[in-house]
């Protein structure tokens, strides 16, 4: 009797969790959506260079801009520590927090001190970005992780599109000022404050929290331990047996040339996604804001992206074989774009070019995090993929320091985009060898593996009368 009732209860004890993983994505994809609404965005260069702000070129784009590279390599190794060990949440009300000091430096700020500080916050909400990416993985089961991710992921999308329409169709149909864009963006932000405190907390974590009982995990394996929540590997310096491995596995010739991939591009297009809002002020300087088309330009550049990462999902090809070249194709028409961008006088043509530049970088990045992550559990997979990003925001760094700072070459914006031309030509050029070596080390191969051919029949022909020959002669 007590098991019929157990069983009895059983179906309904279902339906509740299948509720509470419904209303949990509901509210993940709500809050991922509302957090993206932020209309002035898009208009943030042309606000600082306008008479609102009032404030030259030279210093944005020496003096304020770099700042941010900076403070992005600073903060990433803590938050990304501090977002499992805190489990999350409280990194996304520090995202939170820094996107609202973002949006009241742009309304009361008045100095270039004020405008860096704007700066490190938009880098530490870059940095926390990782939160919400990881936070969907500790509410539900694996079975559900790609769903979860594939909802996720297309919420932000979608908000990224519709705050970027939405500040386009307030500033070209609606007359809004850029200060009162801003004042917009600050009320969205302050509801997405809201929003972070009603996040449930998770129980668990990839790393530092753990269930008691749990599987041990593929960290705990590395620190000799037994599961039991991680805490004594963590405190024998497991970080340094996590590195390790991934110093093992970048001996995968495939997760090699992917992470490379992710570290050397990525570094370039975000230069070019820093810059790009100069270089349009500077083709087409204009003092009315309504012919300003930042925001409609990101919103075709975030579609265009969203349909370019749907479509890698349906490459089907051999990747051992083809990577080098798919990666080289891609990037050399990049570089292609990138010339196109920085000699045009056509503001319009600019503007398609960059569509086309940030499509071609959406598709190739689902392609890397699949070929990354195949082999990998998700605990290394995380690590991998912030180990990649740490060392493309150095690389990016390097590369700021030495052509935009001031202290450097501090390159006005027509010179930094010739070197992030040869930058990407350079990358392509190495790419397209690569796939040579590969295409010529696959020919080679199949050579060795094939089996002897059979005699052609016009030589057996001759060899016949050969050997009667030689038979006749012996019987003589």
């Amino acid at each position: 009797m007590p098991e019929k009732d157990d069983d009895a209860k059983k179906p309904a004890s279902e339906t509740v969790l299948d509720q509470r993983w419904k209303l949990q994505v509901f509210y993940l994809c709500f809050y991922g959506f509302m957090t993206q609404i932020r209309p002035g965005e898009s208009f943030i260069t042309p606000y600082l260079l306008g008479a609102d702000k009032n404030f030259t070129q030279a210093e944005v784009t020496n003096v304020i801009i770099p700042v941010m590279t900076y403070s992005y390599m600073a903060v990433l190794v803590p938050i990304f520590l501090l977002t499992d060990y805190l489990r999350y949440k409280p990194v996304l009300v520090l995202q939170s927090l820094s996107h609202i000091s973002i949006w009241l430096l742009l309304v009361l700020g008045t100095s270039v001190l004020a405008m860096q500080l704007m700066e490190f916050f938009y880098s530490v909400t870059m940095a926390a970005r990782i939160a919400y990416s990881s936070y969907i993985f500790s509410l539900v089961t694996p079975s559900r992780y790609q769903r979860m991710a594939s909802y996720s992921r297309s919420a932000v999308l979608l908000g990224v599109f519709t705050s970027s329409v939405l500040g386009q169709l307030c500033v070209t149909l609606g007359g809004v000022s850029f200060l009162t864009l801003s004042y917009i963006s600050l009320g969205f932000v302050s509801f997405g404050l809201i929003l972070t405190l009603f996040l449930e907390r998770p129980r668990r974590s990839l790393f530092f929290n753990q269930p008691e009982g749990a599987a041990p995990t593929e960290l705990d394996k590395m620190a000799g331990g037994d599961g039991g929540g991680g805490t004594r590997g963590w405190r024998e310096a497991v970080l340094c047996r996590m590195l390790r491995e991934v110093g093992v596995l970048a001996e995968q010739p495939q997760l090699r040339l992917w992470s490379l991939w992710w570290i050397f591009n990525s570094a370039g297009y975000y230069l070019v996604l820093y810059y790009v809002q100069i270089l349009w002020n500077e083709i087409y300087p204009t003092m009315d804001n309504r012919r300003v088309y930042n925001g409609g330009v990101d919103a075709a550049s975030t579609l265009l992206g969203a349909g370019a990462s749907l479509a890698a999902g349906y490459v089907k090809i051999r990747w051992r074989l083809w990577s080098e070249l798919v990666i080289g194709v891609v990037t050399a028409f990049q570089a292609g774009l990138l010339l196109l961008m920085n000699t045009t006088s056509n503001i319009w043509l600019c503007y398609a070019a960059y569509v086309l530049f940030r499509g071609s970088y959406q598709f190739l990045v689902p392609l890397a995090i699949f070929q990354i992550a195949t082999s990998l559990s998700k605990e290394l997979c995380a690590l991998v993929f912030g180990v990649n990003t740490f060392f493309a925001i150095v690389l990016k760094t390097i590369i700021t320091i030495i052509v935009a700072d001031k202290r450097g070459l501090g390159l006005s914006v027509h010179p930094q985009f010739y070197v992030y031309f040869g930058y990407f030509t350079l990358l392509a050029v190495v790419y397209l060898v690569a796939a040579i070596c590969v295409g010529i080390r696959h020919s080679r191969h199949k050579q060795l593996a094939e089996p002897a051919l059979p005699k052609e029949p016009c030589q057996l022909l001759t060899e016949v009368p050969a050997q009667e020959k030689s038979l006749k002669a012996g019987t003589m």
